[in-house]
């Protein structure tokens, strides 16, 4: 069985790393080949040959957005055009519904099989090979690509048809991101009132008011580090997918789009290379304090 993967960010890297660990001679590519050397030294095959790649019998791809899915796989030199009849392609990235059932339909008319399968974990989760896989496909498909899944992730779901792992890591990925909003606008409040930041993030993250948002980010806004996630810039995507099916389906989302605008506000200002805890210098800066550590401070 020949396996290939392209897409060695963030996430892909140590997502590729655990899969060539259990599965040698895995084929790896990149745009940037930043990671060839530490996976060549693990035993890959690296190569920026997409007909090589496309030989391959499953195809993993870990990419940043749905305009990059479509180059590698549809463009002029796109690895479809190449894929056998039988053949599989698994998306773990994160992109929109429409565009994920549209992908199926076209690899569909080529005899390619497909499946969308977007993970849940961030990067050290990635590295430990723990994330949660959100899979749409077919049943037949999910079986063919399951133990290849397991060696990148601990919690894998079928979760139906083409485009349900899709929609399942967006519905999950809004949550935390109104999560994330909900932290950047009242945290500064309770500066601005006289609490201390350092005590009121121990009453979070012990009390009601606690979420893996909370956990992950208070702790490192405190001493005022934002590098520790994804951009902002790279997250915003999962707001606009929201906003499309919103609108698609008729389905009122005030929540989200109160939330929607500070991750708006905080692109404006600037903030987009830092991770979603930024969000909260929107409105350190519209009350004037600072959500941080009495050191840092």
């Amino acid at each position: 069985m020949k396996i290939s993967f392209i897409g060695l960010g963030q996430m892909g890297c140590p997502m590729a790393t655990n899969l060539l660990r259990a599965h040698p001679g895995l084929m790896v590519s990149s745009s940037s080949g930043r990671a060839y050397p530490e996976l060549a030294a693990l035993g890959a095959v690296t190569t920026d040959d997409r007909q090589m790649l496309a030989a391959s019998d499953i195809v993993f791809l870990s990419l940043p957005d749905d305009a990059v899915v479509e180059v590698v796989l549809f463009a002029a030199d796109g690895i479809a055009q190449w894929m056998r009849p039988g053949s599989i392609v698994v998306d773990t990235s994160t992109i929109g519904y429409s565009q994920t059932l549209e992908i199926e339909r076209r690899l569909a008319a080529r005899q390619v099989g497909f499946m969308d399968a977007p993970v849940s974990g961030m990067a050290s989760r990635a590295a430990a090979g723990t994330l949660t896989a959100m899979c749409g496909g077919s049943e037949k498909v999910f079986a063919a690509i399951e133990p290849y899944l397991r060696s990148m992730a601990s919690n894998i779901l079928h979760m139906g048809p083409v485009g349900s792992g899709q929609l399942t890591k967006l519905i999950n990925q809004l949550l935390f991101d109104i999560n994330c909003a909900a932290l950047a606008e009242i945290l500064p409040m309770a500066v601005k009132l006289g609490l201390d930041a350092e005590k009121i993030t121990a009453v979070v993250n012990s009390g009601t008011g606690r979420s893996h948002a909370s956990e992950c980010f208070l702790p490192h806004i405190l001493e005022n580090e934002f590098g520790n996630g994804y951009p902002l810039r790279h997250a915003y995507k999962d707001l606009v997918h929201g906003a499309q099916l919103s609108a698609q389906m008729g389905i009122p989302l005030p929540v989200l789009a109160a939330a929607t605008a500070t991750y708006q506000t905080a692109l404006l200002q600037g903030h987009g290379d830092l991770d979603k805890g930024a969000m909260i210098k929107v409105y350190e800066q519209l009350l004037g304090v600072e959500f941080r550590s009495r050191q840092d401070r």
